[in-house]
């Protein structure tokens, strides 16, 4: 198994036939996971920097596939992983997998991996959790999320996965040694995007 770099990342990306705004997510979760992977390097942890930014920019994956595809009846993340899987790299499931904000709602779940996530596994889920179409704040997050499903939680579950994400927030940004209002992008994926559009 190897890890993709960033253009076969890219070409995988490409492969789907991403719309508009799903290119832009994925692109920005991407980048601040770079930068975070980049940053948690330089404290002096080890970090896979390369398996961190291809699954961050392939962990929406079975958003983009079509519906006969047997990925896309899996539960979000688990679709991506066995996407990747199928396509040669299964070594980005569980970074992959572990992404969705919906998890940190699932107690058994969230135990086992607060527990065992690796440093990647916890970059990649983080960084989606500050980046939108751009980069954003995990408060400004939860209220995009809030207002485009009002009846996703009830009030117990909300503040349950606020205080998850901001433990999440805490660990990554202590590892990388910076505040969350400094995290910024590792602009990467355009240059990678335009050299697998041109092996097409």
């Amino acid at each position: 198994m190897t890890v993709p770099g960033r253009v076969e990342a890219a070409a995988l990306l490409l492969s789907l036939d991403p719309p508009p705004w799903f290119l832009r997510h994925a692109r920005a979760v991407a980048e601040v996971a770079a930068w975070l992977a980049r940053r948690t390097e330089a404290a002096g942890s080890a970090v896979d920097r390369r398996l961190v930014e291809a699954a961050a920019l392939l962990h929406d994956a079975d958003k983009a596939l079509p519906a006969p595809d047997p990925s896309k009846s899996l539960r979000h993340g688990d679709g991506s992983a066995d996407w990747l899987a199928r396509h040669g790299h299964p070594e980005l499931g569980a970074a992959v997998a572990g992404h969705p904000v919906t998890r940190l709602a699932d107690d058994r779940w969230y135990e086992r991996w607060s527990n065992d996530a690796s440093s990647e596994e916890r970059i990649v889920a983080y960084a989606d959790k500050r980046a939108g179409q751009r980069l954003e704040s995990i408060a400004a997050r939860f209220a995009s999320w809030d207002r485009r499903y009002p009846d996703g939680w009830n009030a117990e579950e909300a503040a349950t996965v606020r205080r998850r994400a901001a433990a999440l927030e805490a660990a990554v940004c202590e590892a990388a040694r910076v505040r969350p209002e400094a995290v910024r992008r590792l602009a990467w994926t355009r240059p990678a995007l335009r050299t697998a559009r041109a092996r097409q």
